[in-house]
């Protein structure tokens, strides 16, 4: 008889804090040459500049590198693709929102009860991709690296265990995966663009959902 998969670990049980993750970046990124910064540095003012004027999907790497007066080789040498390059883009705000949830005040950082940064987390998520849609949505990774690109694990790692704090005979794992999916960019744009609801009913429609989960109120 196999063993039996291990348990998910408890409320009680210590559980590493996720390290802030960076989208789109080497591990040697804090070493950069001053050149490469310099390069690096160009290329993005370069991609936000053509992305403000033109849009995010009619953005090219070979357009990126003319604007930044550099080759298009050096283009794919600092971020490997279009993907990459957009999702460096993304890295800041990114960035911030991670810091806010992890180590933030409360509610959204520690310090609230469960339910309660599980409602901050999902509003201030949702109003960063409302904020970023366009480039989020153009930035996506492929079926196969959605689920594993370094910002959705952190995010899965926090929202999972935050519902172990608030509702520890759940699966727990597979619950984060579905509270996710209403935060999905493609989702948002749907509802937003096509079915005409305002940023406020989603951020709310969060809220309820996370109510009806941990068994709460606002």
């Amino acid at each position: 008889m196999s063993a039996a998969p291990p348990s998910a670990p408890t409320p009680q049980e210590p559980v590493e804090p996720p390290q802030l993750l960076q989208l789109g970046l080497g591990d040697d990124e804090p070493c950069l040459r001053a050149d490469a910064a310099r390069n690096r540095a160009r290329l993005l003012e370069a991609a936000a500049g053509l992305v403000a004027a033109r849009g995010a999907e009619a953005v090219t790497m070979e357009e990126v590198a003319a604007a930044a007066g550099v080759g298009k080789g050096t283009v794919f040498r600092r971020f490997g693709d279009r993907t990459g390059l957009l999702m460096a883009l993304l890295d800041h705000s990114e960035k911030k929102l991670q810091a806010a949830f992890l180590s933030g005040p409360p509610p959204l950082g520690p310090g609230a009860p469960p339910a309660e940064r599980l409602r901050a987390f999902g509003r201030a998520a949702l109003r960063r991709t409302v904020e970023d849609l366009e480039l989020q949505l153009a930035a996506e990774p492929d079926a196969g690296r959605r689920f594993t690109v370094p910002p959705y694990r952190v995010r899965h790692h926090h929202v999972a265990l935050l519902l172990r704090q608030a509702v520890p005979d759940a699966d727990c794992d597979l619950l984060a995966h579905t509270l996710l999916a209403q935060l999905d960019p493609a989702l948002v744009h749907h509802l937003m663009h096509q079915c005409g609801m305002p940023a406020r009913r989603l951020e709310d429609a969060w809220t309820d959902l996370v109510d009806r989960i941990t068994g709460t109120t606002a």
